[in-house]
């Protein structure tokens, strides 16, 4: 299990056009610069030492493009300095993502400044270094493109796990709203607060030494969205980008052992038929692709006590349907309380540990081979 600390504080120091953020000796500066691939210790973005979890458009492998939360990249390498750089879509002009980026352990949430960041660490002690650097921000702020590293020598990770974890949902599983430590709620813009890494998906994937998938956009139902959005979550379950509704994601390259959906929330109480019948075709949608997968109908964390009632019925009566019918390896699980303390009601970074928390026991009591 990766140890994740708490009350991580960050050091702003503004320098002319560059933002220097420090802790512990480490400093991150972001510059306006794009790749110089004939760079010394340049190594490109489709080396084979670095390794990709999340759906990624590979369609020029030297420049791998991302729209969704949670997608993730590793890195090992020598030396007490090292530079990444990271282009941002910059939707409509003015939306800019922000990712974690974690190295010897400590936790780094940047927002990007530029449409070609270069993002530049010093500080780091000599010898070996493991740095991952995850999207923080979900589709609807359009993509991330990693364009390559800098360090003395770039060296073999270890395997990635062997055990695959997704997880489908709406905000709660996009970490919206959850990380007020900068920003607080009310203040800036509507993603100011999302930290994916922190979600409660990631967060059990690291306990139990998984790769993991968020298969998320806020405000997504299964039936019905909220904020007149057009889409459903059937409806973009095979997208790379799922907000936009767009580029076909190809399923075998990722094939999970366990997967989660908690949907529900966006839906509210619906006709009971309608909505069940709905969740039980994308059941089948998702194990027609993951055909010895184990799923986990979540009730939504964020549910008064009216919807979750409701949610615990449709959910118990869609399991019991599937066992019926032979499927036994389709669980439903109850958050029994609302986790309501970050922005706009959502949970935040400690709530999200507690879901989490919550899905691990029952994982590990349940899901045992």
């Amino acid at each position: 299990m990766q140890t994740i600390k708490k009350g991580i504080c960050f050091l702003v120091i503004l320098l002319s056009v560059n933002a220097l953020f420090a802790q512990k000796g480490i400093s991150i500066s972001i510059e306006n610069s794009a790749a110089a691939e004939n760079a010394k210790s340049f190594y490109s973005a489709d080396d084979s030492m670095i390794q990709y979890v999340g759906r990624i458009q590979n369609t020029n492998p030297a420049l791998p493009r991302f729209w969704m939360p949670g997608v993730y990249l590793k890195a090992k390498f020598e030396g007490n300095t090292v530079s990444f750089f990271l282009n941002d879509e910059v939707l409509y002009g003015n939306v800019r993502n922000y990712v974690e980026i974690i190295i010897d352990g400590k936790l780094f949430r940047l927002q990007t400044k530029y449409v070609n960041n270069k993002f530049i660490i010093n500080g780091l002690k000599k010898g070996m270094h493991t740095i991952t650097i995850c999207k923080d921000t979900e589709s609807g702020n359009g993509y991330l493109e990693f364009a390559g590293i800098i360090c003395k020598k770039l060296l073999s990770l270890p395997p990635k796990p062997d055990l695959k974890m997704e997880f489908i949902g709406n905000s709660i599983t996009c970490g919206f709203g959850a990380d007020a430590s900068e920003i607080a709620c009310g203040k800036g813009r509507w993603y100011d607060q999302h930290n994916a890494y922190m979600s409660y998906g990631p967060l059990t994937a690291r306990a139990l030494n998984a790769q993991w998938h968020i298969s998320a956009v806020s405000g997504i139902g299964m039936i019905h969205s909220c904020c007149n959005m057009k889409i459903l979550m059937p409806q973009v379950f095979d997208k790379i980008n799922m907000s936009g509704d767009s580029l076909l994601w190809n399923f075998n390259e990722y094939i999970p052992d366990i997967v989660t959906i908690c949907l529900g929330q966006n839906d509210g109480i619906q006709d009971s038929t309608l909505f069940c019948n709905a969740y039980v075709d994308f059941v089948k949608t998702v194990r027609s692709k993951y055909a010895d997968a184990k799923i986990i109908l979540l009730t939504s964390p964020m549910a008064d006590t009216k919807l979750r009632a409701a949610l615990k019925n449709y959910l118990g009566s869609i399991v019991d349907y599937f066992h019926k019918n032979g499927d036994t390896k389709l669980y439903d699980y109850v958050y029994e309380k609302s986790y309501n303390g970050g922005c706009l009601a959502h949970p935040n970074l400690k709530e999200q540990k507690e879901i989490s928390n919550l899905l691990i026991a029952f994982i590990k009591k349940n899901l045992k081979e």
